[in-house]
């Protein structure tokens, strides 16, 4: 039953290895750390277990994609307004 479950989580691991590209302390940090996480559960057998690290995985992407976001925003920010205006 957890093999149906493969694909979905080397999908949710390209997905944040993608991510990782831009991270801000960089790629090697982020893909080390990735990494040794997939790895800390991968002889986990119970598909409940594994359907709860796969929305926590979904949840790190959602936060990953709010600092990036957030991040181009201030970009953008600091560009069109300097500094003299936070």
């Amino acid at each position: 039953m957890a093999n149906s479950l493969r694909g979905e989580v080397v999908r949710l691991y390209k997905n944040l290895l993608y991510l990782g590209r831009e991270y801000p302390k960089g790629a090697d940090y982020f893909r080390s750390r990735l990494k040794a996480a997939f790895l800390k559960h991968k002889d986990e057998k119970d598909p409940e277990k594994i359907k709860q690290l796969i929305a926590r995985g979904e949840f790190v992407i959602k936060e990953l994609e709010a600092l990036y976001f957030l991040r181009k925003y201030r970009a953008m920010k600091q560009r069109y307004y300097g500094d003299d205006n936070q």
